[in-house]
């Protein structure tokens, strides 16, 4: 079983790769993003209780639960409130998913995929046999995120810009895909590096 790092930047089509690996292979992968929403939607969790320690209680709405819009709007307007939120989501978060790895190791899978926007920061890729990055130019990946998180263009921008850019992540990976084009030519991206993963990972 290897462990396959999925990354890049907001827009750039990770997701839409961790679909496909999932689809496509015997993998099983763990979304990030999913984790935190999963954490933070109980209020029991370490996870809930520290972001309301962080934000205070004006972020929860009428039934208790966290106003993700309004966390957001506070994060990427406030550095400070951002790095600290990601500090709590690298403590909590890292370990559910390492947790969840743990569990899945005896299962019979050839790949555990990890979708993490902040690999590298979380220092995530330590546990990785392999990272992919995937990145696209600036116009696709606003567009997608419009669409996605059903926000303007100039917010779409505004969040690119406290992201790293795509060298950040082309000079780490050990893969790059660059998702410009269509799901057919990301699907035959995504079978080239299963392909070299397998000949170069079972051989051993």
């Amino acid at each position: 079983m290897k462990i396959i790092g999925i990354t890049g930047p907001s827009g750039s089509g990770k997701t839409t790769l961790s679909d496909l690996l999932r689809k496509n292979y015997k993998s099983f992968v763990i979304d990030a993003d999913q984790v935190a929403r999963n954490l933070s939607n109980n209020p029991e969790t370490k996870y809930f209780k520290a972001m309301i320690k962080l934000f205070g209680s004006e972020v929860l709405n009428q039934e208790g639960k966290l106003n993700r819009k309004k966390i957001a709007k506070i994060i990427y307007n406030n550095n400070e409130k951002r790095e600290a939120l990601n500090r709590l989501t690298f403590q909590y978060v890292v370990d559910d998913i390492n947790n969840q790895i743990r569990e899945l190791e005896n299962q019979d899978y050839d790949y555990i995929g990890i979708d993490v926007p902040l690999l590298y920061e979380a220092k995530m890729e330590k546990i990785c046999d392999y990272v992919v990055a995937v990145v696209a130019e600036d116009k696709k990946k606003i567009a997608r995120i419009c669409q996605r998180d059903n926000i303007s263009e100039e917010l779409a921008r505004e969040r690119l810009k406290i992201q790293n850019d795509n060298e950040f992540f082309v000079k780490k990976a050990d893969f790059v895909i660059y998702n410009d084009g269509t799901i057919e030519k990301l699907e035959k991206s995504l079978k080239e590096i299963v392909d070299k993963i397998w000949k170069s990972g079972y051989q051993e």
